[in-house]
């Protein structure tokens, strides 16, 4: 497993992260405890050394299940947790203690003293423009509370706002094949600045898997099924915010016309990420072991050709671009 630095100021970090919301069982099928641990100790046996969770992945299981973890095996891991999206603050009822008693929270349930990074999970803009919970951050990180801290945010006016904010250490996107409007702004000026960039959904909640049709259900209680068309966040959170048939349409058209021989899907869409210099870590989530280790084993591939990044760029621009909806 290849690593990267998180930013400038940064921590190393695997180039293949796990995401480790389905942990917290908000969605889908339940996770046991054990069936968690087996997919945690498969990520860090394939070089994975970065896991991404939040304090309202099944109120604070996710946490949970890694804090178990982590007091079991002596390893090397970075966590970045997440706060700013629970029914006691979200929308507009943030403050200092509430930041505090959440970092708290965080804290026992992990099992650490200190949080390696703790991003804001995407929280208005308007707290943000503000500015006083930025303020916050930076104080707990003076204290020792946590190491670094960064914002996870659903538009490029949100990230570039970010991206002045003194002591940021990263920022969590967005960003696929189906979702390149960050190359043309946002990514540099991160890189620029020395902000690191962690990017989630980048196989768009499974349709850059290439396995899904027009035909496939999903659980009542999946956000790919209940969240589709926005009703319950951003629709940019599911399927990048594509409509479901239009993203398979789309996906199909890719692997007829675009996808090398040599790869599958999922290879090509993590390589294409990882191409990207300003890029520090891909953070899919897996639902097996064996899950984590084909998604690891993309950071071993070689980077795609310039012709192949340019007929992606012209894929997006002419086909799919139109078709996104949602802040973006």
């Amino acid at each position: 497993m290849n690593t990267r630095r998180l930013g400038r100021n940064g921590f190393e970090v695997s180039e293949v992260g796990l995401g480790c919301w389905q942990l917290g069982a908000d969605w889908g099928r339940s996770f046991s405890t054990e069936e968690g641990l087996a997919i945690l100790c498969e990520a860090v046996a394939q070089g994975i050394t970065f896991f991404d969770t939040a304090d309202v992945y099944g109120s604070g299981k996710s946490e949970r299940i890694i804090g178990e973890f982590l007091r079991h095996v002596d390893v090397p891991v970075r966590v970045a947790t997440k706060f700013g999206r629970g029914d006691d603050v979200f929308s507009n009822r943030y403050s200092e203690s509430a930041l505090r008693w959440a970092v708290e929270g965080s804290l026992e349930r992990l099992g650490v003293e200190s949080l390696d990074l703790l991003q804001l999970h995407c929280i208005p803009m308007d707290v943000m423009r503000q500015g006083d919970v930025f303020d916050w951050l930076r104080a707990l990180r003076d204290e020792g509370l946590i190491k670094s801290f960064g914002a996870s945010v659903e538009t490029v006016e949100e990230g570039l706002l970010c991206v002045e904010q003194e002591g940021i250490a990263s920022l969590q996107v967005i960003f696929n094949i189906f979702r390149q409007k960050l190359v043309g702004e946002l990514l540099p000026q991160a890189h620029q600045k020395g902000v690191g960039i962690i990017v989630r959904l980048p196989l768009a909640s499974g349709l850059l898997t290439g396995k899904f049709t027009a035909q496939t259900r999903f659980e009542e209680n999946d956000h790919r099924n209940y969240n589709r068309d926005g009703a319950c966040f951003n629709v940019g959170e599911t399927f990048a915010g594509l409509p479901f048939s239009k993203g398979v349409e789309l996906a199909n058209a890719i692997r007829d016309e675009l996808l090398p021989e040599s790869m599958t899907m999922v290879e090509l869409a993590l390589r294409w990420i990882l191409d990207h210099e300003a890029v520090g870590t891909i953070i899919p989530g897996a639902s097996s072991p064996r899950q984590v280790a084909s998604n690891a084993a993309v950071a071993a591939l070689p980077p795609l050709s310039d012709e192949l990044h340019a007929k992606l760029a012209k894929f997006y621009q002419d086909r799919v671009h139109d078709h996104i909806r949602g802040a973006y």
